[in-house]
């Protein structure tokens, strides 16, 4: 059976310099702040933003009864150009079993930066409208974290 649902793209402008934007990306405490989406907080357990480094956090409900953890490895950093890594939820259901890759790519455009995201290999248990839901919230968090 296929195990995922299919692919994410987003595209968003933020008022803010390409750099800016890059680094919050990389920095595991900016990415903290701005990735959980509403109602959850992040927890960072490893982070190492470099070519073949790993990354390990959790998302959990305020109330801590809905906690996912997850993790995977950086594949590709070309400064403040774009940033590949790989996600993998920690669990046992089978819809929630596979490998994500995230694409971002990150373009100077008038008043800011262009953000595309690309993320492919969603869980079949995450709904495509639920994942996009996700990322609208997260880099609504974003922009109040990077804009001037």
């Amino acid at each position: 059976t296929k195990t995922t649902t299919g692919t994410v793209r987003l595209t968003r402008v933020f008022k803010a310099p390409r750099e800016r934007v890059f680094n919050a990306f990389l920095d595991p405490d900016a990415f903290a702040k701005w990735i959980p989406p509403n109602g959850y907080t992040a927890h960072v357990y490893k982070f190492e933003p470099k070519v073949g480094g790993t990354h390990r956090m959790s998302f959990s409900s305020l109330d801590k009864t809905d906690t996912h953890f997850f993790g995977g490895k950086f594949l590709e950093i070309k400064p403040n150009e774009r940033v590949r890594y790989t996600d993998k939820f920690e669990s046992d259901d089978p819809e929630m079993q596979g490998e994500m890759t995230v694409t971002v790519t990150f373009k100077d455009v008038p008043g800011g930066t262009e953000v595309k995201i690309v993320q492919e290999g969603v869980p079949k248990a995450i709904p495509i409208e639920g994942a996009m839901l996700g990322w609208n919230q997260s880099l609504e968090n974003l922009a109040r974290l990077v804009e001037l």
